[in-house]
């Protein structure tokens, strides 16, 4: 049998397999940029460029995150100082640019916040700057007693639709599992111009210090466990939205790859077990791929593509609440 053919698409990219390296840290320095492609990467999603960042001169970001302001859950009291982390809106677009010159594969922005404002005119800069595509990391707190979930989705929808007006790049939403009605929600955003959703972002949660009686930041890396929760939301959603579906949250080895494959993903992004283990994970990620498709008589991704999704098992109902009491009972089986 001849070598698996693991060519995928996303965003109208042709990318050379279905890896991606997701927004962090890793994405900050061009030699680890190198490093990525080099074993296996097939796209980069650059650290995200926050909204706080936009509406804010850098000394007064600074005092929300040492005083521990929640309101984006994933710029303000969960990351440290910025020139340890991310940089300001000017070297974001210089260090893109850098980016782009250094490696041959696509390199996406990301846009992390909820708001028009600043977004609109970085968005253009971002694409001016040579990203290949652009991720909206949007998130929102919704703490007002009186903000209704209609309204904030509203927000989000209002902002695809901004942005979508104002650049030619493919545009994918990341969003939280955290809606009511995720399906409608979903189909909405495609409708504004998203070209791809990527399903789940993790918002780092904060966690107290009993000793100190304080507020203190809690990085924890993903673990495969989390995988179930956009695995099951891509494979419900696989044919029913005609967009283009990123596995994000868990992918740590390839039958994690396969599985977000066989759910409908177009690619799966990792960042966790990157850090964990080093860039080199690509490539053994990659070759138990391989091989997994080689011993399943599998010459493409294509032909695994959405094969486990709702509308293609024998036993749909096992997606949905229909299964919830077999599940309870096969705990008592064992």
């Amino acid at each position: 049998m001849t070598q698996p053919d693991l060519q995928t698409t996303y965003l109208g990219l042709a990318l050379k397999n279905p890896l991606i390296a997701s927004a962090s840290p890793l994405s900050r320095r061009v030699s680890t940029a190198r490093q990525l492609e080099d074993a296996g990467a097939a796209a980069i999603v650059m650290y995200s460029l926050f909204e706080e960042q936009i509406t804010h001169e850098s000394h007064q970001l600074d005092h929300y995150l040492s005083h521990g302001t929640d309101t984006y859950a994933e710029a303000l009291s969960y990351f440290p100082d910025l020139d340890h982390y991310n940089v300001g809106p000017d070297r974001y677009l210089e260090h893109l640019a850098r980016l782009k010159e250094a490696v041959s594969i696509p390199v996406i922005g990301s846009l992390n916040g909820v708001s028009s404002g600043g977004w609109i005119e970085y968005a253009r800069l971002i694409e001016q700057a040579g990203a290949d595509a652009l991720e909206l990391n949007i998130y929102y707190l919704p703490t007002d007693l009186f903000l209704s979930s209609t309204d904030l989705e509203e927000v989000y929808v209002q902002l695809v639709r901004d942005i979508r007006a104002i650049v030619q790049l493919p545009i994918a939403v990341k969003l939280s599992p955290f809606f009511s009605a995720l399906p409608q929600f979903a189909r909405r955003l495609v409708e504004a111009g998203a070209d791809g959703l990527v399903l789940f972002n993790r918002f780092y949660q904060p966690d107290f210090d009993l000793e100190n009686l304080a507020v203190v930041p809690n990085l924890e890396l993903s673990t495969s466990h989390e995988l179930r929760l956009p695995l099951r939301w891509i494979a419900l959603l696989y044919g029913r939205i005609q967009t283009d579906f990123a596995l994000t949250s868990g992918v740590h080895s390839a039958q994690d790859v396969l599985k977000a494959m066989m759910a409908g993903a177009n690619v799966a992004m990792m960042a966790s077990t990157l850090l964990a283990n080093g860039v080199d994970q690509l490539t053994y990620i990659l070759a138990g791929i391989q091989l997994w498709m080689e011993e399943h008589e599998y010459s493409s991704l294509d032909l695994m593509r959405g094969s486990m999704s709702q509308q293609a098992v024998a036993e749909p109902a096992a997606f949905e609440r229909a299964n919830y009491m077999r599940v309870l009972d096969s705990f008592g089986a064992h």
